[in-house]
């Protein structure tokens, strides 16, 4: 009876129910969609980097991650490197021979990063391929080099010149060669852009004299949970050889940037959650002193201060449930948008991402726990504001009531 009671009270004001019920819809519409958007971000972010040169996992030689030298090189053979595709949930795993040359072409020289990689791993890992703007991608058996973009003008070459790579090699040898550029290859990140330079790895080794040594081991993997277990399974080939790191390890920077952002999110996130909880307690005081007259009439006819209290926290839990069941639909189709029709950024904001070598995009992420997470919070809240009409009816007097108006 109480049930059915409180349902038609609130279709008796349509009006009142709806803003009150508005008030939670936003609510919950707002929290969805500002936290898918810092997830979606914060993800995308830890995304892109990962699936750069570092990857998620990399082995190399101790002591090379602080040197960069090639007499910091390994050799892991290809038995090995089947042990390590192997590991489940391991999508890719890139040898990469890396080092610093000179770089020349006519009458300009310039210090280059030169990757030796295998073509079809790295763009597994990389998308390398897809950065391609002229000329051709490498294969196994291409000698040409690819030249990033910045790089590329700074020399004024194009596809099909030769360019001269001058350098030391592993332990000291001389590394030089003149190698033709097969294509020209764009990347986001200024850095990377303007001193980039990629060549077959088994070129790479012959030019610097290292003949099957690498420099570095790189692994994705297909979802971070698994990031430890798949670390522990590399140490247990590797043995203590090796030093083995992990993303975290490698970009320390990042991950305190990622870090003091969540935490002005999450601050972010407090201060909608209060502005949000002001603005239900606001809707339910003014509809509870709007309807002052009609408790006074239904306690002086015989009606229970507490059955009217429970009629009233049931209305509460009705428009808390219609608030956040219409919130949820709404949230879930923008957040969905959003994640398929990804929003671009301008001005300075793009330029800002652009520096850091991220793609001046807004991304959203769309999980259930982004759903029951806020859902759960803007609930609590409308239920704690709820308590106000409990004390109201609790401390009425009926008769004061009935002439307050």
């Amino acid at each position: 009876m109480l049930i059915q009671l409180a349902w038609k009270n609130l279709w008796r004001n349509k009006k009142r129910t709806l803003i009150a019920a508005s008030s939670i819809f936003f609510a919950v519409v707002l929290s969805v969609f500002m936290r898918s958007v810092q997830k979606g971000s914060f993800d995308y972010m830890i995304h892109i980097t990962r699936s750069s040169q570092p990857g998620y996992i990399q082995v190399h030689g101790k002591e090379f991650w602080d040197k960069r030298s090639l007499d910091q090189s390994i050799v892991i053979d290809s038995k090995e490197q089947k042990q390590f595709r192997e590991i489940p949930n391991v999508t890719s795993v890139v040898p990469r021979l890396e080092s610093f040359s000179l770089i020349s072409f006519g009458s300009a020289t310039k210090v280059a990063s030169i990757i030796g990689t295998e073509p079809t791993s790295e763009d597994q890992m990389t998308r390398l391929k897809s950065k391609v703007i002229a000329g051709t991608y490498l294969d196994n058996t291409s000698d040409g080099i690819l030249v990033a973009e910045g790089l590329a003008k700074t020399l004024k070459v194009s596809v099909g010149d030769s360019i001269v790579l001058f350098g030391q090699g592993y332990q000291g040898m001389t590394a030089a060669a003149l190698l033709p550029v097969a294509g020209i290859v764009k990347f986001n990140f200024p850095a990377q852009n303007e001193k980039s330079v990629y060549l077959n790895l088994h070129t790479a080794q012959w030019l610097f004299a290292a003949p099957d040594r690498i420099t570095s081991l790189s692994f994705m993997i297909g979802n971070i949970r698994y990031l430890k277990p798949i670390t522990g399974e590399i140490r247990s080939v590797c043995g203590n050889r090796f030093e083995i790191m992990t993303w975290e390890e490698m970009m320390p920077e990042l991950v305190q940037m990622i870090q003091s952002k969540i935490a002005a999110a999450s601050i972010m996130l407090m201060i909608l959650y209060l502005v949000v909880g002001f603005g239900i307690f606001a809707t339910v005081m003014m509809f509870t002193n709007e309807r002052l007259r009609e408790f006074g009439m239904l306690i002086s006819i015989g009606m229970r201060k507490i059955r009217l209290i429970c009629v009233t926290f049931i209305e509460t839990i009705f428009i808390s449930f219609i608030g956040v069941a219409a919130g949820s639909i709404i949230g879930f189709i923008i957040v969905f948008y959003g994640m398929r029709h990804p929003i671009r950024l301008t001005g300075e904001t793009a330029e800002m991402m652009l520096s850091y070598g991220f793609e001046p995009l807004l991304t959203f992420d769309i999980t259930p726990a982004l759903f029951t997470d806020q859902v759960v919070i803007v609930t609590i809240i409308a239920l704690v504001s709820a308590i106000y009409p409990l004390m109201f009816i609790r401390r009425l007097k009926p008769v004061k009531a009935l002439h307050s108006l």
